[in-house]
Order: structure tokens, then sequence, then C-alpha cells
């Protein structure tokens, strides 16, 4: 395992300055965000220019790429069409992961299965994986649900984000254990069950806890740590992905 950073945490900012800052606080590897309404990578730019995407993620510069999260926009056949896009993407980069989500609460269980047997086709072809990712109000909040459409999907894996399943459940907090076998890739950040992000070391994610579940089943990925710029402005939110990286990279020489 190691730690990443995904460049989310400063969707505010250019992909340049993003790298520039996260190189500063001394990550290694980075995850890049790539939507039609970031700063970072459009889908658009990804469907017209492949090449020149491709120049600005391998010129990233001591940071490697280990993963793309993917918000596609796209409606029927486009939104295949992008993600197989996508995959070409990967595969020139030399990235294996790619986070998508899933279908929104209400979303036809079969459809959504269909969904992701489409996507591992493609994904397949192009060497790489695809992973759906934990995320409130979308069928991976749940993770029985996750569990049934894994099963359904062979090859389908789980971008886990423990703090989706704390979360708005302070009575009963759902677990992720009987799903790590699918985990292709973790995002990080402290939280409780009333704050989706909190400082480092005020909530109650069980960092320890996780790292030990996913050494049981031999997971040697990225633990990435996703810390969205804080409302209040004297936290210093560079000091926290600092401190968050510092932790786990601790835990992981213990």
């Amino acid at each position: 395992m190691f730690v990443a950073a995904t460049t989310l945490c400063y969707p505010q900012l250019s992909l340049n300055d993003t790298i520039e800052r996260l190189a500063h606080l001394e990550f290694s590897h980075i995850e890049i965000d790539i939507r039609e309404k970031g700063n970072h990578v459009k889908t658009a730019d990804v469907r017209q220019d492949l090449q020149q995407v491709f120049n600005v993620i391998n010129s990233t510069r001591r940071l490697t790429v280990v993963g793309l999260n993917l918000e596609i926009e796209d409606q029927g056949e486009a939104y295949f069409d992008t993600f197989k896009d996508c995959c070409e993407l990967a595969k020139f980069s030399k990235v294996m992961n790619l986070s998508v989500e899933s279908g929104e609460h209400g979303t036809p269980f079969n459809e959504e299965v269909e969904r992701y047997k489409k996507l591992v086709k493609i994904a397949d072809q192009h060497g790489v994986r695809v992973a759906m990712r934990s995320q409130a109000g979308h069928l991976s909040a749940d993770p029985d649900t996750v569990s049934v459409i894994c099963g359904h999907v062979k090859g389908l894996g789980l971008a886990l984000d423990p703090s989706q399943y704390l979360f708005g459940n302070p009575n009963n907090p759902m677990t992720y254990e009987k799903l790590a076998h699918y985990i292709h890739t973790v995002y990080l950040r402290d939280s409780t069950a009333e704050k989706i992000q909190v400082r480092v070391g005020q909530g109650i994610i069980d960092y320890g806890r996780l790292i030990n579940v996913l050494e049981k089943v031999d997971y040697r990925r990225a633990l990435c740590v996703d810390i969205q710029p804080p409302a209040d402005p004297e936290i210093d939110h560079d000091g926290e992905l600092r401190k968050l990286r510092l932790l786990l990279e601790s835990l992981l020489v213990v």
C-alpha cells in the first residue's frame, strides 16, 4: 500500500497548480479528476484531443498518476463512447484504475448491472480496471447492494470511501469488511456521523482497522487522501492534507 492524493483536494485550482501544491506537500502519487465542469481535465478534452490530454497527464513532474476519477454526464451510447476514450487515455498513460459514479437511488437494479457489465467489458479490452465509487445518495451507499452488484458483474471493483458508510448513520454505521476483496481504490478523510469531513483526528475513521482489513486481502494499491477545501477559512487545508499523509504513512511502516 502507498499514500496518494486526488486532485479533487483542490477543485478550485488548475491542474498544474494542483500538481504543484501536492508535490510541495510531498505526495508522490496522485489520482486525476476528469469531469466536464471541473478545473482539471474535462471529458470534452478527452473526446476531442486525446493526445493533448495524454501529454498533460504525463507532464506531472515527479508525481506518479495511479488512477482517474470519472464523472461522465453524457447519456446513452455517448456515455460509453466517452468512457472508452477515458480507457484509452488510461492505457496510454499506464494507469490501471478508473473510478466511476454509481446510479442514484431509484435507478433500476438490472439497469445498473447491465451498465457496469458494459463498462467492465470496455475496460477489459483496454487492460484497465473499473470500480464503482461509494457515494451517499447512490446505490453504492449500501454495502449489501454493492456486494450484490459486484457479485453479478465479474471484474467490477469498489472505490471505497468509508466516510460514505459512516455519515448519516449515527446509530447503525454500515460496515465494509465484506467488500474488502472488491476494493480497487480507497478515498480517505476524517468524518463523523454528523459531518462528512472534519479536521484530522476529530472524527472516528479508524485508519488502522481499515489498513488491517486491506492487508488481509493483500491490497497493494493507493490510500488516496480526499480532503476538500474547508468552509472555515481558519482551518489550514494544506496542513490537514499533510497531517493525514503523515498519519497514513506512519501506519504503513508499523
